[in-house]
């Protein structure tokens, strides 16, 4: 549905001959049907990805392909494909009302809709009572539905999503999940820009973590997860004062503490295979073991070990 390859954009620092890159020669493909999330810090390119995919931003090298047509090469019939919000909603006129919005919209895209039409997408999206209040009036969330009913109007196959929950309070971000489940039941291709790692854990199918410019991992979300949980252990041990702590840190703990004779530390281990030969090592140290407890996982542990290098 769509390929990025090779994807590199970067720009002149303000007063200076040199060039700051914020996208790296990156790579990936999203499936038809699928909610694929790019999820990284602030600054770490996703957005500059999306305004590339969208044709606002022209990359320096590489290409770009939604549904089989490049979007530098045969920009109209790609672009035709996608619906795009971007962060703060800015497909959206402030100044005209949520059917306002619609109607001018497919329009510039040579596509008529009756207003009656407008407000049962409106509908649909839980707004049809803000449906004449200008958009600068309602609350974020509001915003941001109506933003969708934008996009779901124009028809296209595909949406791309940027820092959809932004400023949403929790029960606007709940119900944004909704939406975005919802409109992957209808057949819809999404691409998510976001940090919400909430979000992510969710609803995407699959994720590519950015950082610094580059994708660093991109993975199906519940392999990603499966891979993490299997890792991650907390042992309890009892020390028997033999200097066991600077022998225990020959396993690579990612951190320790010591209560008493007690001593709790965490291992990520490459299989179960592993887990056994450290079970070995500490009867070998002579430490009685307390418990062992397989540690769950969740996406923040994740794009932390991928994002904190």
């Amino acid at each position: 549905m769509i390929r990025v390859s090779n994807l590199v954009k970067t720009y002149k620092k303000r007063r200076s001959k040199k060039r700051i890159t914020a996208v790296d020669n990156i790579s990936f493909e999203i499936r038809e049907r699928e909610i694929f999330a790019l999820l990284g810090p602030n600054g770490a390119g996703k957005t500059t990805t999306i305004k590339s995919i969208c044709g606002l931003i022209v990359p320096d090298k590489g290409e770009i392909e939604i549904k089989g047509h490049s979007v530098l090469k045969e920009r109209s019939r790609a672009l035709r494909n996608i619906s795009v919000v971007l962060e703060g909603s800015r497909n959206l006129y402030w100044r005209m009302t949520p059917v306002e919005n619609i109607m001018y919209f497919c329009g510039i895209r040579g596509k008529t809709v009756k207003k009656s039409a407008a407000l049962e997408i409106l509908r649909e999206l839980g707004i049809e009572d803000k449906a004449n209040q200008v958009v600068h009036s309602l609350s974020r969330g509001m915003q941001q539905k109506a933003a969708i009913a934008v996009c779901l109007a124009a028809e296209t196959d595909v949406l791309l999503l940027d820092e959809p929950t932004l400023g949403l309070d929790v029960n606007s971000s709940v119900e944004f999940r909704r939406i975005i489940k919802e409109l992957s039941n209808r057949g819809k291709t999404i691409l998510l820009s976001t940090h919400d790692m909430n979000l992510v854990e969710a609803v995407a199918d699959r994720v590519a973590i950015m950082n610094k410019a580059k994708i660093v991992v991109c993975e199906e979300k519940e392999r990603l997860v499966n891979l993490f949980t299997a890792r991650g252990y907390k042992f309890r041990v009892k020390s028997n004062g033999n200097g066991e702590i600077e022998k225990l840190k020959s396993l690579n703990p990612t951190s320790w503490k010591k209560d008493g004779d007690v001593i709790e530390f965490h291992l990520n281990l490459a299989s179960s295979g592993n887990l056994y030969q450290v079970i070995e090592t500490l009867k070998g140290l002579q430490l009685e073991i307390d418990t062992i407890e397989r540690e769950m996982v969740n996406f923040e542990k994740i794009f932390i070990e991928y994002t904190s290098s």
